[in-house]
């Protein structure tokens, strides 16, 4: 507290009869040396038993509502962690159910799929040995007809050249004897030379 010279004035004279000159402290009659009560040896006793009474009661209030309250709240959280445990193994076995039943279905996909693909394979194969039949077939067809043109051609050929070297004969005889010949002889004269090769 901060003093002022007025409040100084004002304040009233403290009596020194109960004062302790030694120490400037107020001694309200304190019987004894002026020790600390605490280390004084004459209250040891009366110490001794406050805190033995002190210490009872204390003891008695934590055995009986701290310890309990403290125990309760450690079970709880024991109960609460073991329940979490379960449920952690509980969803960890969902988890490897369910990633089981994934690898599963993604087995069966993948052999649907290589079964679909090995179908799509048949087919294709199927088809093209049916375009490619259908294809040689087609050429055999074409084949046998240019044989046949082929043949037909040659055979046509073959009987104008039996008329050329008749036409040839006759002209070369005219040519060479100056008499005329039929085509009747050159003709039978044609087909006995080609009959002799």
């Amino acid at each position: 507290m901060l003093v002022t010279p007025s409040f100084a004035q004002d304040a009233e004279p403290v009596p020194t009869e109960n004062l302790n000159t030694e120490t400037g402290v107020e001694d309200h009659g304190a019987e004894g040396s002026g020790l600390f009560p605490p280390f004084d040896s004459s209250t040891f006793a009366s110490q001794l038993l406050w805190l033995a009474i002190t210490f009872g009661l204390f003891y008695l209030f934590m055995q009986r509502v701290i310890v309990p309250r403290i125990g309760g709240i450690l079970e709880n959280r024991r109960d609460r962690i073991a329940s979490d445990f379960d449920e952690a193994e509980r969803l960890k076995s969902e988890a490897d159910e369910a990633i089981a039943a994934y690898e599963q279905e993604l087995a069966e996909a993948k052999s649907k799929a290589s079964l679909i693909g090995q179908r799509a394979r048949d087919d294709a194969k199927a088809e093209a040995d049916i375009e490619r039949t259908q294809i040689e077939s087609d050429l055999a067809a074409k084949m046998a007809e240019a044989e046949k043109r082929i043949t037909e051609i040659k055979a046509r050929a073959l009987g104008e050249v039996d008329v050329i070297a008749e036409d040839t004969t006759v002209a070369i005889v005219e040519q060479l004897t100056g008499s005329t010949v039929t085509p009747a002889t050159a003709s039978a004269a044609v087909k006995a030379v080609a009959n002799e090769e």
